[in-house]
Formats: C-alpha cells, sequence, structure tokens
C-alpha cells in the first residue's frame, strides 16, 4: 500500500484498456499524456492542469525505470517506477495511471484511443508519437505552453551542485 493518498488508480495495460473503455461507455472523453515526471514540479502541475482540462479523464503513462534510464542516462531515475506513479495518482487532476517500458507510449495509445493526445509545445507536431492515429480516429493533439524555469534535469543539477 502507497504511503501517498491516491485519487486515481495505477493500471496494468490489460486493465488501462476496460478503464478507458468504461469511461468511454459513460459518454466520458479522454486525455492522454505521458512522460518520466522524475521530480514533479510546478511545470508538470500546469502541464497536467491544462491535459486534463481538455477531456473528462486524463490518463498518465509513466516512462518505466529502465524506459528512464534509457532516455536521460545513468543516474536516472531519482525516483523509481512505483513512487513517481503513486505521486501522478495522488494529483487531483490524473484519473489513471500506468507505467510503460517500450521506448515510446504508442502501444499504450493504440489501445486506450484518446479523444485529446497532449504533448509540450516543446514537440513538434510532426515528433509526437501516436498523433497521426489519434487524429486519423477522430481525436485531436493538444500542444501545451511550457512553464518557464522549469526541469527536472536543471533541478537535478542543481541538487548535484550544492555542498
Amino acid at each position: 500500500m502507497s504511503a501517498v493518498p491516491l485519487t486515481a488508480p495505477v493500471l496494468a495495460r490489460h486493465d488501462l484498456a476496460a478503464w478507458a473503455d468504461n469511461c468511454r461507455d459513460a459518454g466520458r472523453t479522454i486525455a492522454f499524456t505521458n512522460g518520466c515526471f522524475d521530480l514533479i514540479h510546478a511545470g508538470h502541475l500546469g502541464s497536467l492542469a491544462q491535459a486534463a482540462a481538455s477531456a473528462d479523464e486524463l490518463i498518465v503513462a509513466l516512462n518505466s525505470d529502465a524506459s528512464v534510464a534509457r532516455l536521460k542516462g545513468p543516474g536516472r531515475p531519482i525516483l523509481p517506477e512505483n513512487d513517481r506513479a503513486a505521486l501522478m495518482a495522488a494529483l487531483r487532476a490524473v484519473s489513471a495511471v500506468t507505467i510503460f517500458d517500450e521506448p515510446t507510449p504508442l502501444e499504450t495509445i493504440l489501445l486506450i484511443r484518446p479523444d485529446v493526445l497532449v504533448k509540450g509545445s516543446e514537440y513538434a507536431d510532426a515528433d509526437i508519437v501516436g498523433a497521426r492515429d489519434v487524429v486519423a480516429a477522430g481525436g485531436r493533439v493538444l500542444r501545451v505552453p511550457m512553464v518557464p524555469g522549469w526541469s527536472t534535469s536543471q533541478i537535478i543539477a542543481a541538487i548535484r551542485k550544492l555542498p
């Protein structure tokens, strides 16, 4: 059991599909976003709030520990995937959390078929994994602006400089 009170479930992929189908059957729209979310900061909170406002439910897919290490290099993630998932699931804006190990979240996107695919504005439309699939299925892509001054990598670098 998590020490953090969860407001959203942390679901395995096969359970996530059923959860999404139940939402859709109830007439609810689904937004999807993904990331490492290693050290959650104000920039993440702002992006998640915008993502949550774009649909009735927000699914957050977290990169697994192995996936974060492949993307970010040695020493990452700072927090293990189960802790990151629990922190994400405790956020009011988040409706469900899942963890993926693949290089991209494409399999998860195709499985849940979100109405809105949300990524940061630092990504070009052509670089957003799953964008073509979501649009082809009648959904849309939302690029949310970055909150200036917030970066997990910058925070980690500042911490490492401390005496």
